[in-house]
């Protein structure tokens, strides 16, 4: 089974970081800082398209020039890895071990995946990745299909594992079964829109939820 997973707030507990670091670019570029919960909201989305949602009335212009104070931000802020959730690494390695292959679809741009990766061990266990600045952002699916096919499966075969209902809506929208995960960025209501096949308030939960989906299919 192709088992894909969101990065910043189900794999890494970045979403601190990402709020200190976007309101730090807003005092640096002079616009109104957001409210933790109102950028919290957009984590997933990306990185332009997230500040565009936040500040609608800037121009593309100031849209790059807060982009570029918030890269900056946390480029800088980052020297200090986040850590994996709880049991994320036993549980990727016991899904892979159990056959599964595992991708990333992500929000990040393909120099921050990479910059995170080259710090962790369990890069090594996926075996592709999507990011925002290579293909359209999340909630299109776009990102999804083609994960699919370059690992050479159908969406129905995969599931999707995010903590925003931008991930579970893309998986939705062709009919991926998808899984999410209560301590990340939304709420469990906000996720439960979306019908996934469960909400896990561990990562540690997945590997007996995952296997016994594929048992049942």
């Amino acid at each position: 089974m192709l088992i894909i997973f969101d990065w910043d707030g189900t794999i890494l507990d970045s979403s601190d970081k990402i709020v200190f670091c976007m309101q730090e670019a807003a005092r640096r570029f002079g616009v109104a800082v957001r409210e933790p919960e109102e950028i919290r909201n957009i984590i997933g989305l990306e990185l332009s398209l997230a500040i565009s949602y936040l500040y609608p009335d800037l121009n593309p212009i100031e849209v790059e020039g807060v982009r570029a104070s918030y890269v900056e931000s946390f480029i800088k802020a980052d020297q200090k890895p986040c850590k994996l959730f709880p049991g994320v690494d036993d549980t990727l390695r016991g899904l892979k071990a159990a056959g599964h292959d595992l991708c990333v679809a992500t929000g990040k741009s393909r120099r921050g995946l990479d910059r995170v990766f080259s710090d962790l061990d369990i890069s090594t266990l996926f075996s592709a990745s999507r990011c925002a600045d290579e293909t359209a952002s999340k909630p299109d699916p776009l990102m999804l299909h083609q994960l699919c096919a370059e690992r050479n499966f159908n969406p129905c075969d995969a599931i999707m594992v995010g903590d925003t209902e931008y991930d579970l809506e893309m998986a939705s929208r062709i009919a991926m079964p998808s899984i999410g995960v209560s301590y990340g960025a939304h709420s469990v209501e906000r996720l439960l829109r979306w019908r996934p096949l469960s909400v896990v308030n561990e990562f540690s939960m997945l590997l007996p939820l995952i296997e016994g989906h594929q048992n049942a299919k």
